[in-house]
């Protein structure tokens, strides 16, 4: 399935919060997108687009937070102005601020739609919002990077964006985050720093990522010129309504909240109990 065949003459809700989201908790994302999976899921909702942004965060994947030493690297990610949190779904560390912009496609699970699939949708359709880019939208995984994987996305070998996939209750999650202003390579130089102090250049269970700054960048470096949140989804709702979409602003139901509330809960006990038996 393309983006055509995504959004030509389909009804999507469309779900903003790429501004409300910097006054709240970084884990509702994870909470809200849990929500609409089921809703999606159980054909009680209509696919979902969702745009979030977050105040400043370093949400740590569960694997970074079994690092060796990570109750002395913590301290001085919050020293830094971040919140430290940690998802429950899988991935490597990354870094939340007011200039990265989320995307989550949210739709029902079709066993014949290969997690392969969902990855090369998202792409497309980067490529289609980001046509003018000033060079190819690759996918393949940019060596250095922090939270590295085959669809890191790159313009002339610098990722500015990657992409992760989630499947639960029937429904499908494919987000994105893209690095749309500041220092690219100031953010990777945080987390290089994060790696050091939580693992000493010891040996861990899994291969943390040796990061190279200078292989990560903002959009807005690689165009050259200043690209803001704003200009990003005027991009993206213009590129899907030009695809046939039909986008049905929307907010959560009653059964919805419910569901979020109870979801929510489940997602911040996850979160203190990993980050309780990391700082013990």
């Amino acid at each position: 399935m393309n983006v055509t065949q995504m959004f030509h003459n389909k009804k999507w809700r469309w779900v903003d919060h790429s501004s409300s989201g910097l006054q709240f908790h970084p884990l509702q994302s994870f909470a809200l997108d849990d929500t609409f999976c089921t809703s999606t899921g159980n054909l009680s909702s209509v696919p979902v687009m969702r745009a979030w942004v977050h105040a400043p965060t370093v949400m740590l994947g569960i694997q970074d937070s079994r690092l060796p030493y990570i109750k002395d690297a913590i301290p001085f990610l919050e020293q830094e102005g971040y919140q430290v949190l940690v998802r429950n779904s899988g991935g490597l560390a990354v870094i939340l601020d007011e200039g990265v912009f989320n995307l989550s496609l949210i739709f029902k699970e079709d066993k014949t739609f290969s997690i392969h699939q969902g990855y090369d949708l998202m792409w497309e359709l980067i490529r289609l919002v980001f046509a003018d880019s000033p060079g190819l939208i690759e996918a393949y995984e940019i060596e250095g990077s922090y939270c590295p994987g085959s669809y890191d996305l790159s313009i002339n070998g610098k990722k500015f964006a990657g992409i992760s996939q989630r499947r639960i209750r029937g429904g499908a999650a494919v987000q994105i985050y893209l690095a749309v202003t500041g220092s690219g390579s100031e953010r990777a130089a945080v987390l290089r720093e994060f790696y050091e102090r939580a693992s000493r250049g010891e040996k861990a269970k899994y291969e943390w990522p040796r990061i190279q700054p200078d292989v990560m960048a903002s959009l807005s470096e690689i165009y050259g010129r200043n690209i803001r949140i704003q200009d990003v989804l005027y991009r993206l709702l213009t590129t899907c309504q030009d695809q046939g979409a039909i986008l049905q602003t929307s907010s959560l139901t009653e059964e919805e909240w419910k569901r979020f509330d109870y979801n929510y809960q489940r997602v911040m006990e996850r979160n203190n109990k990993a980050l309780d038996i990391s700082l013990s």
